[in-house]
């Protein structure tokens, strides 16, 4: 069995309201065992024997089939999340600054959006990896910085999602305990 945490976009945001229960009861008709769903933000981690990319086609299958959600979703293993979590150089809890993680299922969108961050002046950024890059915001003006606004450009929907470091720790946590 794998163990993967899949990463939800745009849910509980922007009038797409989907309950954690009703996600999770939605996905018994697939296989994966062990769900378990973090936080009201679109994280869930699951065991399956399935890859990764066939986790992430049925998974948005689950979605769009049972929330009528044109959904996109990040799936890794629990490996890679601890891989990148580890690999992050900025603070999980620091009172001036938020560190994030942005995921993607993209790399060539995830190549142009952290090119377009490098452009931005004032903005701390870091790729973690083929599928992640690491950027800071001011505590207080997170949605407000030059980077969530780049990032939240429609452009980017389809293949990224944004996490706080202290939300991938605790995605960290629960799959590894799967």
């Amino acid at each position: 069995m794998n163990n993967y945490a899949i990463f939800l976009r745009g849910i509980n945001v922007g009038g797409i309201n989907i309950k954690m229960a009703d996600l999770k009861n939605a996905l018994q008709d697939y296989p994966f065992t062990k769900v378990k769903t973090l936080l009201a933000s679109g994280n869930v981690v699951l065991q399956t024997e399935l890859s990764a990319k066939d986790v992430k086609d049925q998974f948005e299958k689950c979605l769009r089939d049972a929330f009528a959600y044109d959904a996109w979703v990040v799936v890794l293993s629990a490996e890679r999340v601890a891989e990148l979590v580890e690999a992050c150089p900025y603070p999980a809890d620091d009172k001036s600054t938020h560190s994030y993680v942005t995921l993607a299922s993209d790399t060539a969108m995830l190549d142009e959006l952290f090119d377009a961050g490098q452009a931005l002046d004032g903005v701390e950024q870091v790729r973690l990896g083929p599928e992640a890059s690491a950027w800071l915001a001011p505590a207080g003006g997170t949605l407000d910085s030059p980077f969530s606004k780049l990032s939240s450009k429609a452009r980017f929907k389809a293949s990224t999602t944004t996490r706080n470091l202290r939300t991938l720790i605790k995605v960290r946590d629960a799959a590894a305990a799967l």
